[in-house]
């Protein structure tokens, strides 16, 4: 019992640490109006609503890939609906899009999502990981965009009302250590404790030199949110390891199976309990296991924290997302996604 606790704490402390910085990060770039700058000079390219929901989709998956897909649902979500109010278009697309955008984009880095950190264990670093999935993350970030695209392409069509009005951000410790945070992650095979230095260093300095509020960040990473999470997934950690059922089931499975039972995992448990129950062990598949994993939970809205945040966000946005629409969409994302992404794999 001991032993698997210990195994279980190796497996999950770094995940949560690395997340914890990355979240600071996103939060004092937030505070610098990095997030909001952005989609309004977005806003204010030429082209219909088509160019500028392409143009805010590529900004939420540079954002997942580098500060994790809960700080773009959380940061983005806003910015991405008053994009689309400035120029007077249909939401639905730019609603529903960033959240989908944010899981399917989440495959490329570690830090990208929790589930990549904990399938990994450290196993590999960023960069390798990276060039092992390029192909099958421009599959799924491409083929999410045209599904959500088709689905809304009527209201794409409008060129809407060009804004002129700016939102200044501020070049300072947010750009640093989203700078910083790409070189850890890419260069360290053991990013977590450096990460979350610069994180703490960066909102440091934001707290002293411009005298910000500690509420955004106390909101970004809410110890009440992330010690539980640790908690949970530690103790099915140490369950999974004790148990073994579920190492032994992977073991024999191929790659397809291996993405659907980690889809589908992902869809009834929600995705982070599912990788520490199918994660124990090493995986003998584990790009198959993270595509589902990943991309699983554009299924339903409990499938990961990440669209339970943009639930919240949402309607505190004045949106009104629908639980039954995300589904309807995220059947065909998911099917579209990871069917592309295993054939991706297997060639």
């Amino acid at each position: 019992m001991d032993t698997a606790i210990l195994h279980a704490l190796r497996q999950t402390w770094p995940p949560f640490v690395l997340v914890a910085g990355l979240l600071l990060i996103g939060a004092v770039a937030a505070t610098d109006r990095l997030f909001e700058g952005s989609g309004a000079w977005l806003a204010r390219v030429p082209g219909n609503g088509l160019v500028l929901f392409g143009s805010l989709m590529g900004l939420v998956a540079a954002v997942t890939v580098v500060l994790n897909l809960d700080t773009s649902v959380v940061f983005l979500t806003p910015v991405v609906l008053h994009a689309a109010r400035r120029r007077d278009l249909p939401e639905r697309a730019f609603l529903y899009g960033t959240v989908f955008m944010s899981n399917a984009a989440s495959l490329l880095l570690p830090g990208s999502n929790l589930t990549n950190l904990l399938v990994l264990a450290g196993r590999q670093g960023g960069s390798s990981f990276a060039a092992a999935m390029f192909p099958v993350w421009v599959t799924s970030v491409v083929l999410c965009g045209l599904v959500v695209g088709v689905w809304r392409r009527h209201d794409l069509r409008g060129r809407g009302q060009r804004s002129f009005g700016s939102v200044p951000g501020r070049l300072g410790f947010g750009a640093l250590g989203v700078v910083l945070a790409v070189v850890l992650v890419l260069g360290l095979r053991a990013p977590a404790l450096p990460v979350l230095a610069v994180g703490a260093a960066c909102a440091s300095g934001q707290l002293v030199t411009r005298r910000a509020s500690l509420a955004p960040l106390r909101r970004a990473v809410n110890p009440l949110l992330l010690g539980p999470l640790f908690v949970l997934a530690t103790a099915l950690g140490t369950l999974a390891r004790l148990w073994g059922a579920p190492a032994r089931l992977l073991s024999d499975l191929g790659t397809p199976a291996t993405s659907l039972l980690g889809a589908a995992a992902a869809s009834l448990l929600n995705n982070l309990p599912a990788t520490m129950l199918l994660s124990s062990h090493v995986p003998a598949h584990p790009r198959a296991l993270l595509l589902g994993l990943d991309l699983g939970p554009n299924l339903v809205v409990t499938g990961a924290l990440s669209a339970l945040l943009w639930l919240r966000v949402a309607r505190a946005e004045g949106a009104a997302p629908s639980v039954a629409t995300y589904s309807r969409v995220g059947f065909v994302v998911v099917v579209t996604t990871i069917g592309a992404g295993l054939a991706v794999l297997r060639w």
